[in-house]
């Protein structure tokens, strides 16, 4: 079972922030890149050469093709984003891993499934990132999968109880909508409020919430308040956050 290291704004401290001792400083780490949006690859290009020290061998619109260009261009990072279905994903994340020296893996996506993080870690995957992360989350999430290969696995944006949860096969697993929903109930807003300010109709917080209240086994909002607080699924400081907000 791998070790998941969640991390957030305090990424770049203690070993990731640092090139480390053994890089050779006149090799650029090689990356290929896999995503079905041309601009976001153009973009992510140029970031990676803005930093330095890396070098984008390749590029091409989604998992299945990065199989054939790992082959060819021999990276020591493939960023790749994350496909449907999942299985074939997954598949074509086996087949790249098999070259030797396999290179690292990091996914960059949108999908938010604590589930599918465990089992895409489980294959090698070095790094889980969001795209709503920052540009020093991926560049040390980069670095660390070269730089100190031992290292835990890392996954930016999603909270380690979840995470857990999933490992210990918990049926109560809350998706990231789920959650998002559970803190904004914690810090007092209404249905209505909750609706307007994620942009969903009303109807759909209400079975959102009714979701959450039989995954967590829970029969009120306040009862699932304490138990997300007791199994660190929330925090008082994500609580306390934006009070100052719609109420």
């Amino acid at each position: 079972m791998s070790t998941i290291y969640c991390v957030s704004s305090y990424v770049m401290e203690g070993e990731y922030e640092v090139m480390g001792e053994d890089q050779d400083p006149g090799r650029s780490i090689k990356v290929l890149l896999a995503d079905d949006h041309t601009m976001f690859r153009q973009g992510i290009a140029g970031l990676l050469a803005g930093y330095g020290g890396m070098e984008v061998v390749g590029q091409t619109d989604n998992d299945e093709g990065a199989v054939e260009v790992a082959r060819r261009t021999k990276p020591d990072i493939v960023l790749m984003q994350v496909q449907m279905p999942i299985s074939k994903a997954k598949e074509n994340l086996r087949r790249i891993r098999e070259k030797s020296p396999p290179p690292r893996v990091i996914i960059v996506t949108m999908i938010e499934d604590p589930r599918q993080v465990r089992e895409l870690m489980e294959l090698g995957v070095s790094a889980y990132i969001l795209k709503s992360a920052s540009a020093e989350h991926l560049v040390a999430a980069i670095r660390a999968a070269i730089l100190d290969p031992k290292s835990k696995s890392v996954v930016v944006g999603m909270p380690l109880g979840l995470l857990e949860e999933a490992e210990d096969g918990s049926g109560g697993v809350l998706s990231a909508r789920e959650l998002e929903i559970l803190l904004l109930t914690a810090r007092g807003l209404s249905n209505h409020q909750i609706a307007t300010r994620i942009y969903l109709a009303e109807g759909t917080v209400k079975r959102h919430l009714a979701n959450i209240f039989e995954k967590m086994d829970v029969r009120s909002r306040g009862e699932a308040t304490r138990k997300a607080l007791l199994a660190e699924w929330i925090t008082i400081h994500d609580v306390a956050d934006d009070l100052g907000g719609e109420r």
